[in-house]
């Protein structure tokens, strides 16, 4: 049984898509610092379980980092569907140790950091050729102040205005 849902699951991932750069609409994007090194984004639409045990269709985008020669000689293109996927990484120890706050797991948009044993999570995205490649998550342990903050954030939107919508004529 754990076979077929892992297999079902597995059916419901989408292709990997490559993107291309909303603004300057190249997919090879240059590093502003080391010319030599490039990436390129992709996309893909992942079946996950939340939290609360829901299974949720969620879009993951990842950079895949290269040398800007090499990536060019791929021939990536917009759209370009990819065998592989788009790998979750979760760790209690920074992903880059001269920027730590890059990777820092964040709550939606409530602000507030996702922590296990009082220690920062951190999370990156990586896509693999492996479509088998298994994600490694991190359960945090501070979702008493994520649902506070969170029925904060309903409760402050429902009382919020709405230019939109006015009983004044």
């Amino acid at each position: 049984m754990l076979k077929f849902i892992h297999l079902l699951l597995f059916i419901m991932n989408s292709k990997v898509i490559v993107l291309a750069d909303e603004t300057t609409k190249s997919v090879v994007n240059v590093s502003n610092n080391k010319p030599e090194y490039g990436y390129i984004r992709v996309q893909q639409v992942r079946t996950l379980v939340d939290d609360n045990g829901f299974l949720r269709r969620k879009v993951i985008t990842a950079l895949s980092p290269g040398i800007t020669k090499e990536l060019i000689e791929m021939n990536f293109f917009p759209g370009q569907q990819l065998d592989g996927k788009i790998v979750i990484e979760e760790s209690l120890e920074p992903f880059n140790k001269d920027m730590p706050e890059k990777d820092l797991k964040i709550a939606g948009e409530t602000g507030i950091l996702c922590t296990y044993a009082g220690l920062p999570i951190y999370r990156r995205t990586k896509f693999s050729f492996d479509a088998a490649s298994p994600d490694i998550l991190i359960k945090h342990d501070n979702g008493d102040e994520l649902r506070a903050a969170y029925h904060a954030n309903k409760s402050n939107a429902a009382l919020s205005p709405n230019e939109e919508f006015s009983l004044e004529g």
